[in-house]
């Protein structure tokens, strides 16, 4: 596992070797050679321990001459060294003729300092080859250990004692429903029940309950195949040999598919296939004959959503898995951990531990053994035992099972990118919400990924593998928010550590001299503490805050490598701060909190920042400065431009040649002068724009704006489908700027906030609109009636404190997959039979939600709204009004509508 770590590390930081012998440098020839020496050796140890991984062997360090530990040192003094050049370099950049005149000496001095430490770090892989030569008899002694794949096995284990079954009676008689529930449309047909959910959860467990159930016995044909590292053709050849069918071991794919479908033909099975890790089912599918008159059933367990998704495709049903409730928890975890002599004793308290274990089975049946070894309930409390689950989580014996698993998740992961991507969830304290688009631009920032793109696809992969779980939902159903659980936090803090990867502050104390990513979590670093420690901030490429960070920290002049600086949280960072931030030149993200009320000038030095966050921030007026900078692709915060700003030359001509790189402003305040208005029509890459209009006595013309917003919006002949936003609020005074913008148009995403009378007819001809949001003080039944012919619509919100009377009729929003009202008041709309298309078409597949927000409504009242025709009932009688009209067809569409509070 290090060592895939390490060499995706390796790949990452070799670009930036190759990008130091191009020309802009004016490197010495002699330099230029050490420089590509160093490349090819660390391209060559990567690819060697890429082969080694391959062939299941961890003894890299015999064949490379070099451990683990001084591969990745030499790794991470390689990267210092190029990152301290870049440093030097983009100061020199930023200098004035005059400057750079004066300090020509020290340009000088830089390059023979990257030489000196080019030539010692070359010696260091030959100084290890020379060592290997000279011991190499010794070599043959060194013995491989387990292969990492057998190591990282799943660890599932479906004979788990009946007494560990705690809270299994719901979901396996859910599912047994399932074996024998079949609808008249699809009766006597093939059905894929798919068991998802994180490794741990219990789903082996369950799907053995089921498989020896009595009505999973009843079947005349059975088989249980484990799929742990089996590709679809060893799948099929397990299958056969459970039914005694005579294989041939160089069969193809093909012709196992035809030999189980024959054998399967007409007769009546139940095959329960656990732990499929990859997408198998395309490849063994058609071996299971979908129409085979006898209502046969396949049952998968997996941890990936696609994979159970793809696998329950057509006539199926998926089961997630779900975490024990506190009572369940406690019962299986006090039940592991307590002897019989001491069931009468007065249990300690186990909050703590119950909290990590976050009610997964494994976790509480490992974490009960290993109390119970250590004398619980008379011995170390659960407190104790806590701080420090990472150290025992690596040493203790008894928790290895639950070692094996995590270490499984995390090792399965598919190349470098997603493990790096997962580490850095060890930067955040535990349960904080993580917001998804602050987490994956962080990512871009420190280099895990090099586009969006790659950033979306690595937290897909972990969303869809449930090592990450969401909190908030956005309203296009995308996740907003999101943690790790309690156990894979423990081990991602155990692995991230150990690997130099990211560093936390522990009882007042840092572990490690050199850090390269620095967490500081409520208070932990105060200012005394921190004075006296013993680190070498200038090598930090990561820092980030949460409460106080204290003098030490807080001094950025000791800081030179920094990337990203998260100041959020900050409870004590100060504008006087922010003048040696300002000289931290490799920034590329940045983050202040509700200190700062003010951005210096000085902010026009980081010239490779891509994010400034000002959201929390007191910050009104923005230095012209910020927009000028050349890298910079979003911009956050509530703020407007100084009436004393001057349009110069300079930056006339940034804007005139298109230098922008902005591809989020969210937002500025405006009244229509000139500043923004002005500035965004020249932004050719902006994607996403949030704007406050607000009318001032000195202006009433919002001439410039309307512009700008109608070359925002403007549809081009080219049809373009980039994923354009748009975001406007304003007040009473300035609705008639809707009225004045004109098709053609096109957003994928629009947010209107103010007194909205009736829908703008830029909106009812807008091309690719998929998201709306709709937010106004009343919401008319004229307005809502024209939103319903938005074809491409596929999400709607509505916030008023009053909606009139409306009726969604037939064929009404074909495309809508996601309605969500936000109330006061108890009105919803009457739905006919026909409308809502789409929603009845996609039935299960995809999350539809009604939200309802009444202030006067109890909350015992909330908290019995169920997705269910007799809720709606419930809910007519106890608030005296008429929700909802439905025909009989929609009472049962009903059922798979849910409600959000």
């Amino acid at each position: 596992m290090e060592a895939a770590l390490l060499s995706g590390f390796i790949k990452t930081i070799l670009p930036k070797l190759f990008s130091l012998v191009q020309e802009k440098y004016k490197l010495h020839k002699v330099l230029k050679g050490d420089i590509k020496f160093l490349e090819k050796e660390l391209r060559m140890i990567a690819v060697t321990i890429d082969d080694q991984i391959l062939l299941g062997r961890e003894d890299h360090g015999a064949l490379l001459s070099l451990s683990m530990e001084e591969l990745r040192e030499l790794a991470h003094q390689i990267e210092d060294c190029i990152d301290r050049f870049l440093y030097h370099v983009t100061r020199e950049q930023q200098a004035s003729l005059f400057r750079r005149t004066i300090t020509s000496p020290k340009t000088l001095r830089s390059r023979q300092r990257l030489a000196a430490e080019v030539q010692l770090l070359r010696k260091i892989p030959e100084e290890a080859h020379q060592r290997e030569k000279r011991y190499r008899v010794f070599a043959g002694l060194s013995s491989s250990r387990q292969a990492e794949s057998s190591y990282c096995s799943s660890g599932s284990d479906p004979h788990t004692p009946k007494a560990d079954l705690v809270g299994i009676d719901g979901p396996r008689d859910e599912l047994v429903q399932q074996l024998t529930e079949e609808p008249e449309d699809l009766a006597k047909q093939l059905k894929v029940i798919s068991i998802v959910g994180i490794h741990g959860s219990g789903k082996t467990v369950l799907a053995r309950e089921v498989y020896e159930s009595d009505v999973g016995r009843q079947f005349s044909l059975r088989a249980w195949i484990s799929a742990t590292g089996r590709g679809p053709r060893e799948v099929l050849m397990e299958i056969l040999r459970k039914f005694g069918r005579p294989v041939v071991d160089n069969s193809s794919v093909d012709q196992l598919t035809v030999d189980v479908r024959e054998h399967l033909d007409k007769k009546r099975y139940f095959i329960v296939i656990d732990d499929m890790q990859t997408d198998q089912w395309s490849s063994i599918e058609a071996a299971f004959p979908e129409d085979n008159v006898v209502s046969s059933r396949v049952m998968v367990t997996t941890t990936i959503q696609s994979v159970a998704n793809a696998c329950s495709s057509s006539n199926g049903y998926v089961h997630r898995t779900k975490r024990l409730g506190d009572k369940d928890s406690e019962q299986l975890f006090v039940r592991k951990a307590c002897p019989k002599k001491y069931l009468g004793y007065m249990q300690p308290e186990s909050k703590e531990v119950l909290k990590k274990c976050d009610g997964q089975p494994l976790a509480l049946v490992s974490m009960g053994q290993f109390l119970r070894k250590k004398g619980w309930p008379t011995g170390p409390n659960c407190e104790d035992v806590c701080r420090n689950l990472s150290h025992h989580l690596e040493q203790d014996e008894t928790l290895e099972r639950m070692r094996r698993v995590l270490l499984h998740s995390f090792s399965s992961l598919p190349g470098h990118g997603p493990k790096a991507c997962l580490l850095y969830f060890g930067m955040f304290p535990c349960d904080h919400p993580i917001r998804r688009k602050r987490l994956m631009r962080r990512w871009l920032a420190e280099g895990f990924v090099e586009t969006q793109p790659s950033s979306t696809e690595n937290f897909n992969t972990l969303i869809d593998r449930n090592i990450i779980e969401p909190i908030g939902m956005c309203n296009n159903d995308q996740v907003k928010t999101c943690k790790t659980y309690g156990m894979m936090r423990e081990f991602i803090l155990l692995m991230s550590t150990s690997q130099d990867f990211i560093t936390l502050f522990a009882g007042n104390k840092v572990e490690h001299k050199y850090v390269r990513r620095l967490s500081l979590h409520h208070n932990i670093a105060t200012s005394g503490s921190c004075s006296s420690l013993d680190i070498n901030l200038s090598l930090v490429r990561s820092l980030i805050v949460f409460g106080e960070a204290g003098k030490a920290i807080l001094s950025f002049q000791k800081y030179q490598l920094l990337r990203v600086l998260d100041l959020e949280q900050c409870t004590d960072l100060e504008d006087e701060h922010l003048k040696d931030i300002c000289n931290l030149l490799l920034l590329k993200y940045l983050s202040f909190g509700e200190t700062v009320a003010s951005i210096p000038k000085d902010i026009e030095k980081l010239k490779l920042l891509e994010t400034l966050d000002l959201r929390r921030t007191k910050v009104k007026i923005l230095p012209i400065e910020v927009l000028l900078l050349p890298c910079l692709l979003h911009l956050f915060g509530e703020f407007q431009l100084s009436d004393k700003v001057k349009i110069t030359s300079e930056v006339q001509k940034f804007f005139l040649t298109e230098q922008s790189s902005l591809e989020t402003l969210a937002g500025f305040v405006t009244d229509g002068c000139q500043g923004f208005p002005k500035i965004i029509s020249h932004m050719k890459n902006l994607r996403k724009l949030k704007i406050w209009i607000e009318r001032s006595e000195k202006n009433t013309n919002f001439t410039d704006l309307v512009n700008a917003i109608q070359k925002f919006i403007h549809d081009d002949k080219e049809e373009s489908n980039d994923p354009r936003s748009l975001s406007l609020h304003f007040d009473a005074c300035t609705e008639n700027i809707l009225s004045s913008l004109k098709a053609p148009s096109y957003l994928r995403s629009l947010k209107l906030k103010g007194k909205l009378l009736e829908l703008p007819q830029f909106v009812i001809s807008m091309r690719g609109l998929r998201e709306l949001c709709l937010s106004s003080t009343k919401l008319t039944a004229g307005l809502l009636a024209a939103l319903s012919v938005l074809k491409d619509l596929q999400h709607l919100k509505l916030i008023a404190d009053e909606l009139e009377d409306f009726i969604i009729e037939d064929k009404a929003f074909p495309g809508l997959l996601h309605l969500c009202f936000v109330l006061e008041g108890a009105t919803l709309p009457t739905i006919e039979e026909g409308s809502l298309q789409k929603q009845e078409k996609l039935g299960k597949k995809l999350l539809r939600s009604i939200q309802i927000g009444q202030n006067y409504c109890c909350s015992t009242l909330l908290m019995k709204v169920k997705a269910c025709l007799e809720t709606v009932l419930l809910l007519q009688r106890q608030l005296r009004g008429k929700l909802w009209k439905l025909s009989p067809r929609q009472m049962e569409h009903y059922k798979r509508i849910t409600f959000r509070y």
